[in-house]
């Protein structure tokens, strides 16, 4: 150990140690998820030694760099040990605390760090917020800091053996030559793919290394489709993807295969109806009695599934909610990467609130907490909207709030306040709200339910619920009630992990169009995207419009043609009946067949018309918006 880059080996081992030791715990945790085999064993074992092995000496490049350059009499000398043994501590208590965070990740997400992780790291009023609200700091740091200490005081005498060797510049930069080659041998040679050990996904995120694939979401946040999906020639694509969009009452006045407008022609009268999209976060399926769940968690929607149009079988296309709204607000099937939410050049796309606009209808964003988060406000401001969110709330009419918004009744107050408004002006309106109490840490108002606050998602589920029985209560005695339109839908499922690789099941949310006066109570049990939620409620309004919308009126459709989109930051999926096609990185291509009631899936050989159905789809949307051709300003022909 007497050579100042026995400092780096000893770090590596102490890393490997720390990564094998995380790996271990989130096997165990996973385990009711995997069908472990030593061959399986063997797999998760020896390919994450090969990526924690990249990322130490990744991560290790500026510290052996330094090793390298400091001359002998500053590194041996007195006052650089404090400094150096300082350094040394940081580093582990990273790495402790990097463990901790790696294990409560896993717990809430099923996966390592991904893309929400890198969110994270940008939204910090949010996230600290939220993890002070819902986690025991205080034993946690502590815990943190008497591990560093101790793993710190155990190889102290090996740091210091570190200062009594003497070496030339020469052999120092040959000592470093290992970490300068091996990140860039990494970096042009390996890739996340590389962990795909497995069909299960879980096996998947168990053979990485979380700092990895960290800077892997960072680095893959746009993806160009071309150049990393598998793709069709551009002719075939555009048109099947036209012959995929079709419906009964539209038609395409352009012959060229770019042009993506469509007429959308109804018989008869528009219904000018008020809309409320009320966008319930996290609001799995799996959680409404609808659905088959015995909890009694949601009475009210429970109650409203029969008196409105419940679609069965509707399937939300990513797992952020930012997925969520761009699905609804564009009717956009997922392109990889981040959403278009958060892309810079998102302005005067053609939207649903744009289109409302162009109807006179009075257009709001409303959100329970502060809309620079996931760059809403700017993404619907630039895109048809009004912005109402917790900057516009009056000291007086925040009754309870956490660290994500106002509380779920606030917020559907704040609402109604705003319908009043836009019919005391004598316009429509047209009003997406975006909700936050079923969101960790679950905290709402006491007294309401008879869970108390705080105690999980089955209490951030139910006070949801509750707060739509208060809103519809308000609602039903306002004049412009009998003439609005109701939708419910979830912005995306509550968890997504599986143990394939886009588990259909964690997909599916619910979705109700509830107005009394104008829709017939019907379950829909047609396979539904949240991007077919827009046309559908406008055919509903027997609007009559040009669209350059991807969704379709579900209510108009041949049930047999119905389709949805699922996705995660790089795997894109589409179902198509029993078939689900998985498009992701490196051309990567599986096909499934797969039972929507149970969630089981099995790989089986390609087939080719879903296969096609599925990249039309996805090429076909990346083709549009990189291309700028679902902008406003091409539908009014400038």
């Amino acid at each position: 150990m007497k050579n100042r880059f026995g400092l780096l080996y000893l770090l590596f081992t102490i890393f490997i140690i720390a990564s094998s030791i995380i790996r271990t715990v989130l096997l165990f945790k996973a385990l009711p998820h995997l069908d472990l085999s030593l061959g399986l064993l063997l797999k998760i074992y020896g390919t994450g030694l090969f990526f924690d092995c990249v990322t130490f000496f990744s991560c290790a490049m500026p510290f052996a760099l330094y090793l390298a350059l400091a001359p002998d009499k500053i590194f041996n000398h007195s006052r650089h040990k404090p400094v150096v043994y300082t350094a040394f501590f940081v580093v582990i208590a990273a790495l402790v605390f990097d463990a901790a965070a790696e294990y409560l990740f896993f717990d809430e997400f099923g996966t390592r760090y991904n893309f929400i992780a890198v969110d994270y790291l940008v939204y910090t009023r949010e996230v600290v917020g939220n993890i002070k609200e819902s986690y025991p700091l205080l034993p946690i740091f502590s815990a943190i800091f008497l591990m560093s200490v101790a793993i710190f005081m155990l190889i102290k005498k090996y740091i210091g053996r570190a200062f009594t060797g003497t070496s030339t510049l020469k052999q120092r930069i040959l000592a470093n030559a290992v970490f300068a080659v091996v990140p860039m041998l990494s970096l042009a040679f390996v890739s996340l793919p590389l962990t795909s050990i497995s069909k299960n996904s879980y096996a998947n995120e168990l053979a990485g290394n979380g700092l990895y694939d960290l800077v892997a979401a960072f680095r893959n946040n746009e993806l160009d489709f071309n150049r990393f999906y598998a793709t069709r020639d551009e002719q075939s694509v555009l048109t099947t993807l036209r012959q995929q969009m079709r419906e009964k009452n539209n038609d395409y006045p352009s012959a060229d295969l770019r042009d993506m407008a469509r007429t959308i022609t109804n018989r008869g009268k528009e219904k000018r109806l008020n809309v409320i999209v009320v966008i319930e976060e996290s609001l799995s399926a799996e959680y409404l009695g609808a659905f088959g769940n015995s909890g009694g968690l949601t009475p009210n929607l429970d109650r409203l599934a029969k008196e409105s149009l419940f679609f069965t079988h509707l399937y939300a296309t990513g797992t952020r909610t930012v997925r969520g709204l761009e699905a609804i607000a564009l009717s956009l099937p997922p392109l990889p990467g981040i959403s278009v939410v958060k892309r810079p050049g998102n302005e005067d796309l053609f939207s649903w609130g744009s289109l409302m606009k162009t109807k006179g209808y009075d257009t709001k964003y409303v959100y329970a907490g502060y809309g620079y988060f996931d760059n809403m406000s700017y993404f619907f401001s630039h895109n048809g909207f009004d912005i109402v969110d917790r900057s516009n709330f009056e000291r007086e009419e925040i009754t309870f709030a956490n660290i994500w918004g106002v509380c779920d009744e606030d917020l559907f107050r704040k609402v109604v306040r705003e319908s009043d408004r836009s019919h005391a002006a004598g316009k429509p309106f047209f009003t997406m709200v975006m909700t936050t109490s079923n969101h960790r840490p679950y905290t709402y108002p006491a007294g309401k339910i008879d869970i108390p606050s705080a105690s999980g998602r089955g209490g951030g589920v139910k006070y949801a619920d509750y707060a739509v029985g208060q809103l519809l209560a308000q609602a039903r005695k306002k004049p412009w009630f009998e003439d609005t339109l109701f939708v419910f839908v979830a912005d995306h499922c509550a968890a997504s992990a599986g143990s394939i690789e886009l588990p259909i099941k964690r997909y599916e949310i619910p979705l109700l169009i509830y107005g009394p006066a104008h829709v017939k109570p019907q379950r829909i049990n047609t396979l539904v995207s949240q991007i077919d939620i827009a046309p559908t409620v406008l055919g509903l309004l027997n609007f009559s419009y040009t669209t350059k919308f991807m969704g379709r009126d579900i209510l108009k459709m041949d049930p047999s043609r119905g389709r949805a989109f699922i996705s995660t930051y790089q795997k894109l999926g589409f179902i198509q009946g029993d078939t689900l096609v998985v498009l992701g990185p490196q051309k990567y291509l599986k096909t499934y067949a797969v039972d929507r009631k149970t969630g089981a899936a099995i790989e089986t050989g390609p087939r080719e018309a879903t296969i096609n159905a599925a990249i039309a789809y996805f090429q076909g949307a990346s083709y549009f918006y990189s291309n700028r051709l679902n902008r406003i300003a091409l539908s009014r022909g400038e």
